[in-house]
């Protein structure tokens, strides 16, 4: 399409330039936030007919600018840009009503010794690290969402809240050198990745634990992210499956389970 051709030839710059703002008009605070979710939850993708082109024009050597494959959350606050909102407002709600939001936690807090540090991965309002917080963790969160990082800041200081593509994950760059004893990912976060971006986002987090740390993600069944090869994703990052349970308070898993908890070390 004649759009999409614009875009890439956009795209194509010399090695010297900065990439260029596409985005040169005044924009709203919610227009800005889904500019950036939409270029920092997916998997970069070259476009290397449009650099071609372009040297063959020029005789510049181009750099390309990459591409991201779409997040799920990502279409999802593109097409509902009052999505964030409402998720946020539903925790809080659930919380108001003294509904049990602490499975996860508990559960992660049962897996460590006291004082232990914590990084929630796709941390969403902070709900979950909050909580580890509260019982004496010294916890970080990462979340692509702006909208959710701001509601955590809010609704819970005290952990360190980092707007953050968990493909690109790299705390030691953002000032935090020390590893994690536990990485929790719940709230079905692997299911909401761009596809081409999982195994990468496992290494990313396999990288930030400690010897012997422990990466432990939920997800649910019917998610677009088959256990099977969640499974296979797993063993290609380079981790062992300690744990299989079909529910944060680890009742027991089998192939009629609707819902995983995998508990996983560095292979």
């Amino acid at each position: 399409p004649d759009r999409l051709s614009a875009e890439i030839r956009r795209s194509v710059i010399g090695n010297d330039d900065k990439p260029p703002d596409f985005e040169t008009r005044q924009e709203s605070s919610s227009e800005r936030i889904r500019r950036v979710m939409s270029t920092s939850t997916g998997c970069w993708v070259r476009l290397g007919r449009a650099a071609a082109a372009s040297r063959s024009r020029s005789g510049r050597t181009p750099t390309v600018l990459l591409m991201r494959e779409r997040s799920e959350w990502t279409r999802i606050i593109e097409e509902d840009p009052e999505h964030s909102q409402r998720y946020i407002q539903k925790f809080r709600d659930l919380a108001a009503e003294g509904f049990d939001l602490g499975g996860e936690a508990r559960c992660i807090d049962a897996m460590v010794g006291r004082g232990a540090r914590v990084l929630d991965a796709g941390c969403g309002p902070g709900r979950v690290g909050a909580i580890l917080f509260d019982l004496g963790h010294d916890v970080v969160g990462v979340d692509g969402d702006p909208e959710l990082i701001a509601a955590a800041g809010e609704d819970h200081p005290g952990p360190t809240w980092l707007v953050g593509d968990l493909a690109e994950l790299d705390l030691p760059a953002r000032g935090i050198s020390e590893p994690f004893d536990v990485i929790v990912c719940a709230g079905n976060v692997m299911a909401f990745l761009a596809t081409s971006t999982r195994r990468v986002v496992l290494e990313k987090m396999r990288s930030h634990l400690v010897d012997g740390g422990r990466l432990v993600i939920g997800l649910g069944a019917g998610r677009g992210y088959e256990f099977d090869g969640f499974f296979e994703d797993v063993e290609a990052a380079n981790f062992r499956v300690d744990l299989r349970a079909a529910s944060w308070d680890l009742r027991g898993f089998n192939e009629k389970s609707e819902f995983l908890v995998a508990a996983l070390s560095p292979a």
